[in-house]
Formats: structure tokens, C-alpha cells, sequence
């Protein structure tokens, strides 16, 4: 149903220029005068502007629309604005004979003067009688058109992923850029602060006895156990504040620092006892001021390690899912991937037990690295869906052996299952469970299909607490056909 604010020309165009002006409509183009005449004496003439509303969307669908002159936008409201169909001169659009089309999928609109022609519904059986090819013409549209609006949908469902991927991505590594951006940060500190006191120690004048008692004091400290060998958090602050109270008795310029770093390594008033008997009250302090950096630094350096590995994990675990740089049919080890989707997931992971159980020693098989990767994210991510609106103990089991001559991948999960009237369905394209916005509906689709292409079969069970999807994948792509 066209917008209302939309009226029929004062001086209606002359049938015979609407007749030329049809044959630039690419789907009747080679169409006899007397038909485009035909089309030209029974449609409506609507004539519109930039910005003009022609149809809402969820409007009753009720008539064709050709497109003479313009362009017209189609855009979806629900879930945010998102362009869904240009129409541009010389196209055939709106509802069409044979369409099960009801209502509009989104908002139409001009973005530039447009001159249309709209037919009727009523009149499509006097139009497919008068013009008998014509029906052929339509069906062609609306093959185009689907295969189009399919496209797009699976484009969007990329994007979609995409987006999720690179969310994950962006949170796991978050964590180890941040500490390593810290450890960097006090260990340009702790190095400012050495070069700012390093004449105090110079000034000591030690002898080479003091020397060697303090390196086999500070070697003691720095290979102690600093595990497990203080049961809370509240013995570790009890530990700080004895330490700290020995300092400011010596006294010592910065206690509290030297006392936190000497806590943590489990150092005892009795240790600093020790040393004092090496040492007199400002050689002490100044000793313990210089090992306290020098424990900072150490950690800072520790963690610049850690995180670094943390990143570069990170980083080989995409390339290992997007099997950059690589062949398309390879050879896959299939744990492998099942490990990097895994770990490109790990953000959601949060109160998830994962369990494996990969049969050892499993061939490869010749497969579409890439693409399998994207099987296992669509049901990775299924998996821990029915574990977020879980209440259940949420375990992600992976399981991987060899089934004849066949691979079998086993994805387990104690979500609330899928209820047994919808489990011939959750491979349909563009069937969801999930709210408006959130899922189209393409992710178990594109699955079932890149299973297919592999020559393999897709299968789910469920009940309650319990849902398991089976990958079978054959070992050697050329023995399947």
C-alpha cells in the first residue's frame, strides 16, 4: 500500500511515452509495444521527491512497482537502520505475481525525483492473461531478487560474526596490553629512581665481606618459595605490617614500599634481623631501598614477559582460525581448530568448564581450514548461548576421534536443550530462537552447508541438560566423491 501523501499526477503522462519508457525496464525490455501498452493504459502514475515516503514498513504489500526514473531506498526500522534493498531505474519491484509477499520489509523512500508505474494485485490475472510472457519475466525476478536478498542476509551474518570475533579479540587482549602497558610504566620508574639514588649505594664503602653477605642474604630471599606458604590475605598484610614497623624503627625512608615488596617475597623480621647484623642502620636501609626496586623491576619484567606471550598466543591463535597465508584445501588438524575457536572465544568462557577428549595421535584430513573454523565457531557459540540462559553447572565438552573412515567431532553442552518440535528446524535458513537484532538465523545454515561441501553430515541431539551437535567429516576429500 503506497503512502497516502502520495497522489496521481494532474496531467497524466501519455500512454504511448509511458510504452517507450518501459522498454529501459530491464525485466520487459524486448516487450511488444501492444503489451507495454497494455501495461501503460492500466497502471498508476505516482511522481515523488527526495525524502518522500512511498510505503512504510510492515505496510500490506498490493501492487508491483516499476521504476521509470529515481532511485528508492528500503530501510529496515526494527534493530537499527539498516539498508536493506535499492531500487533504481529500470527495475521491477514491490509485490510481484507468484510472490508470497504480505507485507513491506522495510520503509521505502526517495533519494532523488522519482517517476513509477504501480499495478494492482487485482489486476495480475488479467496482466499474466494479456501478456503470457510476462510470467516468465516475473518468475526471473523474483529468482534474482531472492538470490539478492539472501546474499545480503549472509553478508550481514558475516558481519555480524565478524563483529563478535573481533569483540573477543579485542577483550582478551585488552588484559595482557594493559599489564604489560603498567610492568612497562614502574619499570621506567623503578629505572629512574636507581639513577636518582645510585651515589647512596656508591657512598656505602662496603667491604668485600658486607658484599658477599648481602648477595647470599638477597639470593636466599629471591629463590624463597612465594607460594602457598601463607594461607590468606590477612596473614600477608599481618606479615607487611610487621615488617613495616621494623622499618620505621631503623628508621627507614620509604618503609611502606620496601615493606610491600619484602612482604610479597616472604621476607622475615627475622631476615632483616640478619642483615642488620651485617650491616650499620643506613647501610641497611639503603640495601633493602635498592632490593625493593630491584624486586620491582623484577615483576615488571615478568609481567612484560607473560603478556607479550600472552599477545603472541593470541595472535598465532587467529592466524591458526583464519589459516592466514595458507592454502585453501590443506591439511587440518581438526583438535587444533576446535583449540583456537576455543580461544578466540574465551571472553564468554567466563564460569564455563571446558572438558576434551581428543582420541591421540588423529589424522589430519584435506579440508577448508577457513571454512570448518567457521562450523565450529557457529557451534561453539550456540553452545555457550544455551549455557548463558542456563542455570545449570555450564560444561562445554569437546570431544574428537576417528569413526571408521570418517572424523567425529562431538560438541556437548548442559544448557536447557532445544525442544524437540523446533530440532528439525534449527538448520533452516533464517530460523531463530534468539531476539530480534541478535541473530539472523544463517549460522547453523552456513554450517550445515559448509559440512555439505566436505562431503560430511551435521547432526543434533537434545534433551534438557544435555545437547550434543555431531560433525562426521570424511579423512580424504577425494575419496568422498
Amino acid at each position: 500500500m503506497l503512502s497516502p501523501t502520495l497522489t496521481p499526477p494532474a496531467c497524466p503522462t501519455p500512454a504511448e511515452t509511458i510504452a517507450v519508457a518501459l522498454d529501459r525496464v530491464v525485466p520487459l525490455q524486448g516487450l511488444p509495444l501492444d503489451d507495454r501498452l497494455w501495461i501503460a493504459r492500466h497502471c498508476e502514475e505516482i511522481f515523488a521527491q527526495p525524502g518522500d515516503i512511498l510505503f512504510e514498513e510492515g505496510a500490506i504489500a498490493d501492487r508491483m512497482i516499476l521504476i521509470l526514473k529515481g532511485e528508492i531506498h528500503v530501510r529496515r526500522k526494527r534493530g537499527g537502520p539498516m539498508e536493506l534493498f535499492i531500487g533504481r531505474a529500470g527495475q521491477m519491484t514491490g509485490l510481484l505475481p507468484f510472490s508470497r509477499m504480505k507485507f513491506s520489509g522495510g520503509q521505502g523512500f526517495a533519494v532523488s525525483p522519482i517517476w513509477a508505474l504501480t499495478v494492482s494485485k487485482s489486476l495480475f490475472p488479467e496482466m499474466l492473461a494479456a501478456i503470457p510472457t510476462m510470467t516468465q519475466r516475473v518468475v526471473s525476478t523474483l529468482l534474482d531478487r531472492v538470490r539478492e536478498v539472501t546474499r545480503i542476509e549472509q553478508q550481514a551474518e558475516k558481519l555480524n560474526a565478524l563483529g563478535k570475533l573481533a569483540g573477543n579479540l579485542a577483550h582478551e587482549l585488552n588484559n595482557p596490553a594493559s599489564a604489560a602497558q603498567r610492568a612497562a610504566s614502574n619499570l621506567v620508574h623503578e629505572l629512574r629512581s636507581n639513577r636518582e639514588h645510585r651515589f647512596k649505594l656508591v657512598n656505602l664503602c662496603l667491604s668485600e665481606e658486607q658484599i658477599q653477605g648481602i648477595e647470599k642474604w638477597e639470593q636466599r630471599l629471591i629463590n624463597r618459595p612465594t607460594q602457598n606458604d601463607l594461607q590468606d590475605a590477612g596473614a600477608l598484610i599481618n606479615l607487611e605490617e610487621e615488617l613495616r614497623a621494623w622499618l620505621a624503627a631503623l628508621p627507614c625512608e620509604g618503609a611502606w614500599e620496601v615493606a610491600t615488596q619484602l612482604a610479597e617475597q616472604r621476607a622475615t623480621v627475622a631476615d632483616l634481623d640478619d642483615l642488620r647484623a651485617l650491616l650499620g642502620r643506613d647501610e641497611t636501609c639503603v640495601s633493602l631501598e635498592y632490593f625493593a626496586r630491584y624486586l620491582r623491576s623484577s615483576r615488571s619484567v615478568e609481567t612484560l614477559v607473560h603478556s607479550s606471550a600472552r599477545i603472541f598466543d593470541l595472535i598465532s591463535a587467529v592466524k591458526a582460525y583464519a589459516f592466514m597465508d595458507r592454502a585453501p584445501i590443506l591439511e587440518v588438524d581438526v583438535p587444533a581448530g576446535l583449540d583456537a575457536t576455543v580461544q578466540m572465544l574465551q571472553s564468554r568462557m567466563k564460569n564455563v568448564s571446558v572438558e576434551r577428549n581428543y582420541e591421540p595421535n588423529l589424522p589430519p584430513i584435506s579440508a577448508y581450514g577457513s571454512e570448518l573454523n567457521q562450523v565450529w565457531n557457529a557451534l561453539i557459540e550456540n553452545a555457550l548461548d544455551a549455557l548463558a540462559e542456563s542455570g545449570n553447572a555450564r560444561q562445554l565438552k569437546l570431544t574428537c576421534r576417528l569413526e571408521g573412515e570418517m572424523m567425529l567431532v562431538e560438541i556437548w553442552d548442559t544448557g536447557h536443550g532445544i525442544p524437540a518440535e523446533l530440532q528439525d528446524r534449527i538448520f533452516e535458513p533464517f530460523f531463530t530462537t534468539k531476539a530480534p537484532g541478535q541473530g539472523l538465523g544463517l549460522g547453523l545454515d552456513n554450517a550445515m552447508r559448509i559440512v555439505r561441501k566436505h562431503r560430511g553430515h551435521l547432526s543434533v541431539r537434545s534433551d534438557p541438560g544435555s545437547t550434543c551437535f555431531r560433525v562426521r567429516l570424511p579423512l580424504d576429500q577425494l575419496q568422498a566423491y
